[in-house]
């Protein structure tokens, strides 16, 4: 079944303002891109993390940790009134999940690059057991959790990468 059939209200601007919940599910408005609205919304997670960078890294995990919490609020919410639970505009969870892995990383050009390919890969690929959990789990914490294990593939595959790098 496509995503799109059942919706019941086709986001737009007017939609992503009528409530908080959908302004931070659809990603500030990148998902309502009307091409790749999860890669578009995976950028917004270098702004969510670069806002982060001068917080000490607890209180950077915290943040992140609040904003997955919150996440699964927002997503359940937009995804019932869309009528589609994890409808490809609904972004906020690439956003989180990409900004964790960022932390993980040094602040550097070729590490966020080599972060955002990676992220994104085991984004769309869905590796088990991200494809099972994406199948199985619902609501706003299926949304959120599935993106939260690719980033997982993505930062050991990072760490792995820099420890043979550096040592």
């Amino acid at each position: 079944m496509n995503k799109h059939a059942a919706l019941r209200v086709k986001p737009d601007f007017r939609f992503l303002l009528s409530h908080p919940a959908h302004l931070l599910a659809l990603g500030l408005g990148t998902g309502l891109s009307p091409k790749a609205p999860g890669t578009v919304g995976t950028v917004l997670g270098y702004v969510l993390y670069t806002l982060l960078l001068p917080l000490p890294a607890w209180a950077q995990g915290a943040a992140l940790l609040l904003a997955f919490m919150v996440g699964i609020w927002a997503c359940d919410k937009t995804g019932r009134v869309l009528g589609v639970a994890d409808y490809g505009g609904i972004v906020w969870d690439e956003v989180v999940a990409f900004a964790a892995v960022l932390h993980f990383v040094p602040v550097q050009w070729f590490w966020w690059l080599l972060a955002f390919g990676l992220f994104r890969l085991f984004d769309i690929m869905k590796p088990f057991p991200i494809r099972q959990v994406d199948a199985k789990v619902k609501g706003g914490f299926g949304v959120m959790l599935d993106d939260v294990l690719a980033a997982g593939y993505s930062i050991l595959v990072l760490l792995a990468l820099q420890r043979g790098m550096y040592g």
